[in-house]
C-alpha cells in the first residue's frame, strides 16, 4: 500500500519545499520509491516537464531528489500571477485560461477532481508520496473552497506535518495559533510539528518547545537548525533571491523585474567565484560598472516594460551599451529588447503595443499557442552545446535575427546586434551546461570555476538529507504516513 505525507508550513516562505526536497532525498537512500506532489503552487518560476507541460520549479527540485524525471501530475495545478490580482491558470501542466482572483475563487472547487487524478496515478507509481502544502492552513478564511491545504488532506486523508520558522520570530504564537483558528477536524490531521531555521544553540528553545508541544498536544519532530548549503539550491520564490556580494569580482546585474519569471536561470552564476551577482532592486540605478546587464524572463513583457522604464532602467541600458558593456536577454526580457511587443489579443493583458527598448532589430507578437519543450542547442559564438527548455508566448522576428544567439534543430534561434554586445534568446537553464557558461564568461574577460553545477546541485541535496536526518526524527516522521 503507498502511503503519504504531507508538509504544511505555518506561514509561506518557511521552508517546506526544501524539508520535501530533503526527505525525499532520505527516503530514497532508504530504497523507497518516493514522489512529490503540491497540489497548487502559485509561482513565476517553472520548469518544464518531461510530458511538455510545466510545473513549478521546487517540485521539479524535489523530482531531482527523488532520482525521478518532473511530472505534471506533481503540481497539477499551477498560478501564475500576471497582475496583482489576475494570474494565467495551468491545469495539468497546459494553460487554462488567465482569470482575476474572484473568477479563480470561482473556479477552484472544480479543480479538486484533476488534483485527486493526479494524486491517484503518482500513488500507483510510488511506495511514498510526500505532498507540500501552500502558503498556510491559518488561512481559514479561504478554506471551504481549499484544494492546497486542508482541503485536500481532509480530502485525500494525508496526515500533516506542520512547520514554523523561527528565523522570522513568533514561532510559538504561528504553531499554537494555527491549532486555535483551525476546526477541529481539520486540527485532528496534524500529527506533529518541525520548528525549522534555528540559529545558534538549539537548547535554548527547550522551554518553547515544550510549550507548544503542550498547547497544541502535537508531537515535536526536531529543530532543524538553519541549513547554510540552501543557496546553493534553486529558490522557489523571487524572496528566496540572495543579495550577498563578492568584493572586487567581476558585476553580472540582473534586473528585478515586477513579475520575473524562471529567474534559476541565475543560479549557475551566483556560484561562480569570480562573479558578482547584483540584483537591480527598483528604484535603484543600474551599476555603471558591470560586464554584463541581463533582462531576465517575464510572466508580463508588456506591463514590465513599462515597469522598467518606470525605474528609469531604459536610460541605464542605454549608456551601459554605449560604454561598451554588455546585454543579454531571456524569453520576456528577449522581446523587450526589440523594437516593439505587439499583444493584439490580449492574451498578457489589455490588447495593444509597447515600443521595446529597440536595442535589437527586431519585433515580437504575442499568439495564444505556448512552446513548453526541453531542448538541446548550439550556441553560435561559441559552439558550446547548450541543454534548456523553452516556455514561452509569443512569435519575434526581424533583421538581428539573421544573427542567431544558437542554433536549434537546424533553425536559429534569439537574435544579436550588430556590434555582438546585445543578444536574445528564449533558452531557459542555459547556464547550467557548464562549457558553454565557462566559454560565455571567458568572452565577457570572466575566468569560471571548473566545475559542474548539477553535481553541485546534488551534493546540496544530499547535504540536505544527511542534515535532516541529524536533526530530525525522520522514523517518527516516516510512521506518521498512512
Amino acid at each position: 500500500m503507498t502511503r503519504a505525507l504531507m508538509i504544511q508550513g505555518a506561514g509561506s516562505d518557511v521552508g517546506k519545499s526544501l524539508i520535501v526536497a530533503g526527505l525525499c532525498r532520505v527516503a530514497r537512500r532508504r530504497g523507497l520509491r518516493v514522489l512529490p506532489f503540491k497540489p497548487q503552487n502559485m509561482s513565476n518560476n517553472a520548469a518544464v516537464t518531461t510530458d511538455d507541460g510545466e510545473i513549478g520549479r521546487a517540485q521539479a527540485l524535489q523530482a531531482l531528489a527523488a532520482g525521478v524525471e518532473p511530472h505534471t501530475d506533481m503540481n497539477p495545478v499551477l498560478l501564475k500571477p500576471e497582475t496583482d490580482i489576475g494570474a494565467q491558470v495551468v491545469v495539468h501542466g497546459q494553460r487554462l485560461a488567465t482569470l482575476r482572483a474572484r473568477e479563480y475563487a470561482a473556479m477552484k472547487p472544480s479543480l479538486m477532481a484533476p488534483v485527486l487524478e493526479s494524486f491517484a496515478r503518482l500513488k500507483d507509481r510510488a511506495d511514498l508520496v510526500l505532498v507540500e502544502g501552500a502558503g498556510s492552513p491559518a488561512e481559514v478564511n479561504l478554506r471551504t473552497a481549499d484544494i492546497a491545504n486542508m482541503g485536500f488532506a481532509r480530502k485525500a486523508d494525508v496526515p500533516v506535518v506542520l512547520v514554523g520558522d523561527i528565523d522570522r520570530g513568533g514561532v510559538i504564537a504561528q504553531v499554537v495559533g494555527i491549532k486555535a483558528v483551525l476546526d477541529p477536524d481539520d486540527a485532528a490531521m496534524i500529527g506533529g510539528f518541525v520548528i525549522n531555521k534555528f540559529r545558534g544553540d538549539v537548547s535554548l528553545f527547550d522551554d518553547g518547545y515544550r510549550l507548544i508541544e503542550k498547547r497544541t498536544g502535537w508531537r515535536g519532530f526536531g529543530v532543524l537548525p538553519f541549513f547554510a548549503r540552501a543557496a546553493e539550491l534553486p529558490a522557489e520564490d523571487a524572496l528566496g533571491l540572495s543579495d550577498a556580494r563578492k568584493a572586487g569580482k567581476r558585476k553580472i546585474a540582473f534586473l528585478a523585474l515586477s513579475r520575473i519569471a524562471n529567474f534559476d536561470d541565475f543560479d549557475p552564476l551566483k556560484l561562480e567565484d569570480e562573479v558578482d551577482l547584483v540584483r537591480v532592486r527598483p528604484g535603484e540605478a543600474i551599476p555603471a560598472d558591470c560586464a554584463l546587464v541581463i533582462i531576465p524572463g517575464s510572466k508580463s513583457t508588456r506591463g514590465d516594460l513599462a515597469f522598467l522604464r518606470a525605474q528609469g532602467w531604459d536610460i541605464d541600458l542605454i549608456a551601459h551599451h554605449r560604454r561598451g558593456g554588455h546585454v543579454l536577454g531571456l524569453c520576456g526580457g528577449y522581446q523587450m529588447l526589440g523594437r516593439s511587443v505587439d499583444d493584439p489579443e490580449g492574451i498578457e493583458g489589455p490588447p495593444g503595443e509597447t515600443p521595446g527598448l529597440g536595442l535589437l532589430d527586431l519585433s515580437t507578437v504575442m499568439t495564444p499557442q505556448k512552446t513548453l519543450t526541453r531542448v538541446s542547442a548550439s550556441h553560435v559564438a561559441t559552439g558550446q552545446t547548450i541543454d534548456a527548455y523553452e516556455i514561452h508566448i509569443g512569435r519575434t522576428e526581424g533583421k538581428d535575427c539573421a544573427r542567431p544567439f544558437a542554433m536549434l534543430n537546424g533553425e536559429p534561434e534569439g537574435g544579436t546586434s550588430s556590434d555582438g554586445r546585445v543578444q536574445g534568446s528564449y533558452l531557459h537553464g542555459l547556464f547550467a551546461s557548464d562549457g558553454f557558461r565557462k566559454a560565455f564568461l571567458a568572452r565577457l574577460g570572466i575566468p569560471a570555476a571548473d566545475q559542474a553545477y548539477r553535481a553541485r546541485v546534488e551534493s546540496a541535496l544530499d547535504a540536505l538529507a544527511d542534515h535532516i536526518e541529524a536533526h530530525l526524527d525522520v522514523d517518527g516522521i516516516f510512521a506518521l504516513a498512512r
